[in-house]
């Protein structure tokens, strides 16, 4: 708030005095999973939500098939938006950068139909690695060069 919205508030003889503003929203960049297969799909996706209140810019990206919109929006509001407006399944855009993820062909991470460079995001990946039994720990300790009661046929 500035100082005129202050001194005005102050100085306000008008009723309600308590007024409660609009909080206003940031601006965010949604990013969306939607299939688009020709000129036509990407221009009825794109007029789908150029249209929005708050919306400053729309990017689509045919090959990746992907959508996004940057602007004053809820993530929400824009994605029912595009579900309705184009009559396609849209999901949030659920993959990040190759060089992110720890783990990147864990089980649950790799998608073959994500884009080139792309993974799919998982919180926490160590839950789908292979562990490794007790037997096979056992094993495969018994044969190493770093275990003094080792096998002597080594």
């Amino acid at each position: 708030m500035g100082a005129l919205d202050h001194l005005s508030n102050m100085f306000d003889c008008g009723s309600g005095s308590n007024k409660k503003y609009k909080r206003r929203k940031q601006l965010q960049t949604v990013e969306i999973k939607v299939k688009i297969d020709c000129d036509g799909c990407e221009r009825k996706v794109r007029r789908s939500v150029e249209g929005m209140k708050g919306v400053t810019s729309v990017t689509v990206e045919r090959k990746q098939h992907k959508l996004t919109v940057v602007g004053y929006v809820d993530p929400n509001k824009v994605l029912r938006r595009v579900a309705y407006r184009t009559g396609k399944k849209v999901e949030f855009w659920p993959y990040v950068p190759y060089d992110i993820v720890a783990h990147p062909y864990a089980q649950g991470v790799y998608d073959k139909k994500a884009p080139a460079g792309y993974v799919r995001y998982v919180d926490d990946p160590y839950n789908n690695l292979a562990r490794a039994s007790s037997a096979e720990v056992r094993y495969t300790t018994a044969f190493s060069d770093e275990n003094p009661t080792a096998c002597a046929i080594m």
